[in-house]
């Protein structure tokens, strides 16, 4: 794709001469949609990403937030239970210096065209997002988009990236630990790949993007440069052709998790000995993108000599050398008297090391062959591109068309079979998900939970002493929920990520969010974006979740047209210690629905649901409540409780599928249901509840008092039988029956 008319007249301008080529498509692909957000960044405003735990924010490769103190938090609960009149309000006391970095990206056209490497290299490129902050990566998660499963080319797809995901993430020793997979019709050509990772480090080793001080030099360090990844910034900011799989597969990258890791391990070497000043990975626009940006934050300029670039294949020129995007490359700036240890790291690990210029106070300049290829001001190279201004339609509300005639056994055996609703173990179980000894809850849970060892700061003695801090991750969205109502989905979408993380006892630390959307030129479909941007910001404002960073993915339109309106969200929260009840049932305790503040016809409408996308017809999306954090604080209070025998949200699915979750072949439940809409009951998925199973009923209906509705629905069994008595009908099944209807995944690829 060219430079746009438009954009080469104000490049003309700037520079006051027609720019070279190699000029033209350093600035086709730095102010593409891909890297500038010319259409989404007027509308990311609405976000807040303010927060007395947040040191960077949104501008960097990764955010990075301090973790909570678990010390302050044990003084302050032991305060509180002795009854002292003044408790320490610790809350936000920093944990010495240890953080975690949050980042997320999508990777969407390349797994279109390449399942299997455009995911693995979506990895590759968030890890290295994590090694540029001075950071270890600890743990990854992937929200996964593909057309309706029963379509080949579907399964094609789907079975291309998980392997890629699997492979990459297993060879580079990171946990994958969680996400999510959704079927929607609107993905059939066009699927995403949304990829997060969470790393850990401390203030001391932070590393941040900007250069400090001219003369300092440019060091490459990673794998050689080729010719793979031609221009991937501008492919991913266009409409899909039909001919993209066989066309475009030059702008997808091919990964090395071999190097990868071997990269990762350098890098936490040379942060340990402190010889970096800054760092950025080589990801869209390749070291054009890297370098300038690095110069343009820091309000500096650079010298590059591209001929110096170390290279895997021959006679290549300036604009392939400096757009390529080869993976597993970094970019440091490094002072000269470190040079040298630099460069003895990387060869320790077998890796390229290269000078490749120096930090100037001028332009950003490129050379090759001793000719100037590029000689313009960074900071217009990063920022210069104007932003869009399409105009927008608000989306149609749902009308209540419900299908009528639906015998709820065979609902119940439709949704639970569904791909969307079905096990994902299929998955999963590809992933090593325990590398690195800290995962304390693994997928298949409603949110992962991670023990963060480096924080158990606490005196000898203390009740707290060796627990440190549980950090619960959630990631996904629900393309059923924003394909109905965009705005009420996505708050819906941040409610449902939160009560996750609450089920782990957790309470919500900060998000990161890949914003997936269609041709923004479109005015219904930029209006269905910008509801879905509202919508999780609003959502994440009430849970008092920060947003500190993400990702935006438009144009994600084809020849089946464009996709759902998709705001994957990941999102973690922090307990003290690591210790959660899971979902599985237990054979004694009473079961209790909480959650349903002024929810009596939310409960009951059907819109987004998986019943609908089953059986067809309409109905109002269950919004989520107006308040949801009191609600969530509450279940991550019962969830910490040693009488709390098992918590599980009802989302996808529906109070149905959650119940089947619950069950195992040593524990079932009987249920139940009053039958006046068992449609609704069973089957919607208004968000905020959950289901709790105890042997101290009365301490949760005391917790909940004046704040949600709570529900005796049932109690736990030995018999291994989920029985639901709705109205006048029973359903009934057995742990094995269940499993067997929910493997859907399992029987049609194994």
């Amino acid at each position: 794709m060219p430079l746009a008319e438009a954009d080469r007249e104000l490049v003309v301008e700037e520079l006051g001469r027609e720019p070279t080529r190699a000029e033209a498509a350093l600035f086709e692909n730095l102010w593409s949609e891909h890297c500038a957000y010319r259409s989404s960044r007027p509308l990311l405003g609405a976000f807040d990403s303010e927060g007395d735990r947040i040191v960077v924010g949104p501008g960097d490769d990764a955010a990075v937030v301090a973790l909570p103190d678990p010390l302050a938090d044990a003084v302050a609960d032991a305060a509180e239970d002795a009854g002292g009149d003044a408790v320490p309000d610790l809350s936000d006391a920093p944990n010495g210096d240890v953080y975690v970095t949050l980042g997320i990206e999508s990777h969407n056209h390349p797994s279109y065209v390449d399942p299997y490497d455009g995911a693995a290299t979506g990895v590759g490129g968030i890890v290295r997002d994590t090694l540029s902050m001075g950071a270890y990566p600890i743990a990854l998660t992937d929200s996964l988009y593909f057309g309706a499963f029963d379509r080949e080319h579907s399964r094609y797809l789907f079975e291309g990236v998980v392997e890629g995901i699997a492979d990459y993430g297993n060879a580079i020793g990171v946990p994958t630990v969680g996400g999510s997979v959704d079927f929607h019709e609107g993905y059939e050509g066009n699927p995403l790949v949304n990829v997060a990772c969470v790393g850990i480090t401390t203030e001391d080793r932070l590393v941040r993007a900007a250069v400090n001080e001219p003369g300092n030099k440019l060091v490459l360090v990673g794998n050689s440069t080729g010719r793979d990844g031609l221009g991937g910034a501008s492919f991913a900011s266009e409409d899909l052709d039909e001919d993209a799989e066989t066309e475009d597969r030059p702008a997808v990258q091919v990964g090395d998790p071999y190097t990868e890791k071997l990269l990762i391990e350098c890098n936490e070497q040379l942060v340990d000995e402190g010889l970096l000043e800054a760092a950025r990975d080589l990801g869209a626009a390749g070291l054009g993108g890297a370098s300038s940006e690095m110069v343009a934050q820091g309000g500096l300029g650079a010298e590059i000599a591209l001929d110096r670039v170390h290279q895997r294949e021959p006679n290549m020129n300036a604009m392939e050398i400096l757009l390529a995007e080869s993976q597993e490359r970094m970019c440091y700036e490094v002072t000269p008297e470190n040079v040298d240890r630099v460069r003895e790291v990387a060869d320790r690990y077998d890796l390229g090391c290269t000078v490749i210029g120096e930090v100037t106070e001028g332009n950003y300049v490129c050379t090759f062959e001793g000719e100037t290829v590029v000689d313009a001001d960074a900071e217009f190279l990063g920022d210069g591109a104007p932003f869009n201004d399409f105009p927008m339609e608000a989306p149609d509300p749902q009308s209540r068309d419900r299908p009528e005639g639906v015998d709820v056994a065979d609902a119940f055996d439709a949704v639970l079979a569904s791909p969307t609703t079905a096990s994902k173990e299929w998955v999963y179980r590809q992933y090593d998900h325990e590398v690195g000894a800290r995962t304390a809850q693994k997928p298949g849970e409603d949110a992962a939970l991670l023990a963060i060892r480096e924080a158990a700061d606490i005196e000898a003695g203390s009740d707290a002493t060796g627990q440190g801090v549980g950090l619960a991750i959630s990631a996904g969205a629900a393309p059923n929920w924003t394909d109905a109502n965009p705005y009420e989905g996505a708050r819906a979408v941040a409610v449902e990520n939160a009560t996750n993380l609450a089920t782990a006892g957790a309470t919500p630390l900060a998000a990161v969010n890949c914003l997936n959307g269609g041709n923004p030129e479109k005015p219904d479909v930029y209006g269905g974006f910008a509801a879905i941007v509202d919508g999780l910001a609003d959502g994440c404002s009430a849970l008092d979740a920060p947003v500190v960073g993400g990702n935006v993915s438009l144009y994600n339109d084809s020849q089946a047209g464009p996709i759902p309106p998709t705001p994957t969200l990941a999102m973690v929260g922090t307990r003290q210690g690591y210790d959660a009840p899971g979902i599985d049932a237990e054979p004694e305790g009473e079961l209790l629905l909480v959650g349903e503040p002024a929810l009596a016809e939310a409960a009951t409408t059907l819109g987004g649901s998986e019943y609908l996308a089953q059986f067809g017809g309409t109905d109002a999306f269950p919004a989520p409540p107006e308040d949801p954090a009191p609600i969530l604080d509450g279940i991550a209070d019962v969830a910490r409780r040693d009488d709390t025998l098992a918590v599980h949200d009802v989302s996808h699915g529906g109070l149905a599928v959650s119940l089947a979750e619950m069950v195992t072949e040593s524990a079932g439940l009987a249920v139940e249901l009053p039958g006046e809409d068992p449609a609704g009951e069973l089957f919607a998925e208004a968000p905020g509840r959950a289901l709790i199973q105890t042997t101290d009923p009365d301490a949760v209906e005391a917790r909940f008092d004046g704040v949600a509705s709570v529900r005796r629905i049932g109690s736990g069994t030995d018999d291994g039988r989920l029985t639901i008595d709705i109205g006048e009908q029973t359903l009934e099944a057995s742990a094995d029956e269940i499993a067997e209807a929910r493997s859907t995944i399992d029987a049609a690829l194994d």
